[in-house]
């Protein structure tokens, strides 16, 4: 698989640049320890979080590969980079978990470096408890100078200490990095860093910024630079796509919409689907639902993060709509799109959350039919506004609203899912099932998995499948 600008002839950003003399600095380095070990040194990657974390990952993976490292599962590395999350507490439990591990690997291996970043990484208090707890770790850095990977690493192979670089905050944003891709035939594109929405319970405005929109000219250069790799599908990414552009001055001429943008990503020859992550219901648009409906391009997939049916919930949250705004945009979007999947997010345990709020969650949930909704039980996250709210839900009563919203969630996901049986729609091969070698699985348009029988060949190829027997969440099928 080709690493995408790596080329410096092809490379137009006058930082990008700079950090490819670095990589080729780093390179030197790693030839070093190389003849040092004997063999080819290793790098693992570990990524947590969501689609935005995993596109940083890529681009970390290109850059350990350039310099010369031989990409591994196994923690037990010569270089291992966990790429943090920090949105639930969880999270950063699970990172502290394998960093404890990690320690006996680099007892045993004097040459290993270990490094860290991410959002969490963006927290004071969590910079603060590695230093203190996990002298180990050799790097540590954040979200907004991802892009200094290569001097980074540069600086941690001359110096025996610490390396610790995090910004507050950025309006700078670095094109032309090198990305290695995870599928040969579909990626993410960035077109927007950052979130300026403040929801109560979220940490990701503080940790990622204001928002911050990549030129159009940019995205649709990097598409058709994916499109001639042989990427037949594109996700657009960002916390709230749907305010791309917004953060251009009136009279910029690269401003436009995200539905604007959206349609000329279409018009890129070679990319046949194009996805998009997340947008925020208060501001998806007529405009949007309509540059969907008319182009087949565009994937019959939404995902709607609903966190609450409860309009009290909402405010309280910082939502900005209300159970009714959020039932009249779902008509809306049945109504123009009737072969539309939506998926949504839901919290469960929000401070103050009753009984009753939850009534009006899973009132929505049976109105809205949504194909399939990912359910959170409430993560207090420390510097964020809901930390501080006393009213604090009991984990006892958490977890019976949870269990009987979850179950609400199933029953009308798997009647939603099943009125596709039956049908034959396009699906993208994705990779062979793993569970059974005999089978494929593919992804629909609206997102829904497939299992069919079929030769390995076909990946990343598109190809019709009949829908024969409705499991749930997915679809066993046949080709035809």
């Amino acid at each position: 698989m080709n690493i995408l600008n790596s080329n410096k002839s092809e490379v137009l950003d006058k930082e990008s640049l700079r950090q490819l003399e670095f990589i080729e600095k780093a390179k030197g380095y790693v030839e070093e320890l190389k003849k040092e070990l004997g063999r080819t040194p290793t790098a693992c990657v570990v990524t947590f979080g969501c689609q935005m974390n995993a596109r940083d990952s890529e681009k970390l993976v290109a850059t350990l590969k350039l310099i010369g490292y031989e990409e591994t599962e196994s923690e037990n590395a010569d270089f291992v980079i966990y790429n943090t999350c920090t949105v639930r507490d969880n999270a950063d439990q699970r990172v502290l978990g394998r960093l404890g591990a990690c320690s006996s690997h680099k007892k045993k291996n004097p040459h290993m470096k270990i490094a860290i970043c991410g959002c969490m990484m963006q927290e004071q208090s969590a910079v603060e408890k590695i230093q203190k707890s996990y002298r180990f770790v050799d790097l540590i850095f954040g979200t907004h100078n991802i892009y200094k990977f290569a001097e980074l690493l540069c600086t941690s192979f001359e110096s025996d200490r610490m390396i610790i670089d995090i910004w507050k905050e950025t309006d700078k944003i670095v094109e032309d990095l090198p990305v290695l891709r995870k599928y040969p035939f579909k990626s993410g594109v960035n077109i927007m860093f950052g979130c300026n929405n403040f929801c109560t319970y979220c940490i990701v405005p503080y940790v990622r910024g204001r928002e911050r929109s990549r030129s159009p000219k940019d995205i649709i250069r990097e598409c058709e630079k994916l499109a001639k790799d042989g990427v037949k599908e594109v996700m657009l990414l960002g916390q709230n796509v749907n305010s791309y552009g917004l953060d251009f001055k009136e009279d910029d001429p690269n401003r436009i919409s995200f539905p604007q943008l959206l349609d000329e990503v279409t018009k890129v020859e070679g990319i046949e689907r194009v996805r998009f992550m997340t947008p925020h219901p208060k501001d998806l648009s007529d405009e949007l639902i309509d540059v969907i409906a008319r182009n087949p391009k565009i994937a019959r997939h939404i995902h709607l993060p609903l966190q609450s049916g409860s309009t009290e919930i909402l405010r309280r949250m910082n939502r900005r709509y209300t159970k009714e705004a959020y039932l009249e945009l779902v008509d809306k979007i049945r109504k123009r799109l009737p072969d539309v999947a939506l998926t949504t997010d839901i919290i469960v345990g929000f401070p103050g959350e009753t009984p009753a709020d939850v009534d009006e969650t899973i009132d929505v949930v049976k109105k809205a039919s949504f194909d399939n909704a990912f359910t959170f039980i409430y993560s207090k996250r420390t510097g964020t506004p809901a930390a501080g709210f006393e009213d604090q839900v009991p984990e006892a009563e958490v977890k019976e609203n949870f269990d009987r919203l979850l179950k609400v969630v199933q029953e009308t996901a798997r009647q939603t899912t099943e009125k596709y049986q039956g049908i034959t729609a396009s699906v993208l091969v994705e990779g062979v099932n793993e569970h059974d070698s005999s089978l494929l699985t593919g992804r629909l348009s609206n997102n829904t998995l497939v299992h069919f029988p079929g030769d390995e060949s076909l990946i990343g190829s598109f190809v019709n499948v009949k829908l024969t027997e409705c499991h749930g969440f997915y679809f066993m099928g046949e080709m035809v």
